[in-house]
């Protein structure tokens, strides 16, 4: 299995969000120590939740800072930037951290960024094809041309060039379908358990895709006991995700999206590895196993702690990774 870190820059109530950033490159630095594969860092906007607007800029930090692990975006919300500007940035990326990078673009929400931003609802509702075709386009051929209806305009040459193939975030079989149609891997979110990522990699396979390269997120906890791990991030999540869900405001007059915090926080603990570290592999074997997705990305940041945070980076490489090896 493939192991790596989910970087969201989490915000706990009285947290200073540039140290909340800081703290986020510590930890893809101790991952790289720990012996992780790679470092994802999700991106959103105007909300405590993640107080990370750049994926890209954090991961050009962690690019300099570390020298062997591989860095990705999880997401680059496309809806809200022009996919060619995106390639652009990727393939530099692709450059500088010696071929350590893969991108990772999504759909995003009809969240209030698309007015701040100026795309617009419709690119979040129908142009997220034009905009995956552009950005595959300008990251395997080199130069792109437009005539579409979001983008027009003349043929141009990237520079530099980069040739790298995007992971797509999927939430539902419209956007599998996207995915699938381009050859591209999915990245299947932390609010599924593995019976409906295994129907979401049918899905792909159906649609003319592959049922291997996909990326999973879940949340980790590592304590001697499962009973403490679980006790734990039980009585730490709510304080970040009550206030942090809360963020999300939509562009319209639709009803601001709702989730009750202690059955999402209870939902977490039993689906993702969560407990001592014999449960964590057994729990990532069986993610593998009945999915077939051997690619798992954690995040430490529930537990409200920077140091309990590195902490678990260290035991998960220390304690679980040796035993998904064996």
């Amino acid at each position: 299995m493939r192991i790596g870190i989910f970087v969201i820059a989490a915000c706990f109530p009285g947290q200073d969000p540039g140290r909340v950033l800081r703290e986020s490159v510590e930890l893809i630095e101790a991952a790289e120590e720990a012996g992780f594969h790679d470092a994802w860092i999700a991106e959103h906007h105007f909300m405590s939740y993640g107080v990370c607007p750049s994926a890209l800029t954090l991961a050009a930090v962690a690019a300099g800072r570390t020298s062997r692990i591989g860095l990705g975006t999880a997401v680059s919300v496309l809806s809200c930037q022009h996919p060619v500007a995106l390639a652009e940035q990727a393939a530099m990326l692709h450059h500088l951290s010696g071929g350590r990078f893969t991108l990772g673009v999504g759909r995003g929400g009809p969240w209030v960024d698309l007015e701040v931003f100026g795309t617009g609802l419709a690119r979040f509702e129908r142009g997220f094809g034009e905009s995956l075709d552009l950005l595959v386009r300008a990251l395997s051929e080199g130069s792109v041309a437009a005539e579409g209806e979001f983008f027009r305009f003349r043929e141009v040459d990237l520079v530099p060039r980069a040739r790298l193939r995007p992971v797509v975030a999927c939430t539902s079989e419209a956007t599998v379908g996207l995915a699938a149609g381009r050859g591209l891997p999915m990245l299947l979110g932390m609010h599924i358990g593995d019976r409906d990522k295994a129907l979401l990699v049918a899905e792909h396979v159906a649609r003319g895709g592959s049922g291997s390269g996909h990326l999973a997120a879940g949340v980790a906890h590592v304590a001697d006991s499962t009973e403490a791990a679980v006790r734990e991030l039980k009585a730490s999540m709510p304080a970040w995700l009550g206030p942090g869900l809360a963020g999300y405001v939509p562009v319209d007059d639709r009803p601001r999206p709702s989730r009750d915090v202690a059955a999402y926080v209870d939902l977490l603990t039993r689906i993702h590895p969560v407990g001592s570290p014999e449960h964590c592999a057994e729990v990532l074997r069986r993610t593998a196993g009945s999915t077939g997705i051997e690619h798992v990305i954690l995040t430490v940041e529930g537990i409200g702690d920077h140091r309990r945070a590195l902490e678990d980076v260290r035991r998960l490489g220390a304690e679980v990774l040796p035993l998904l090896r064996d």
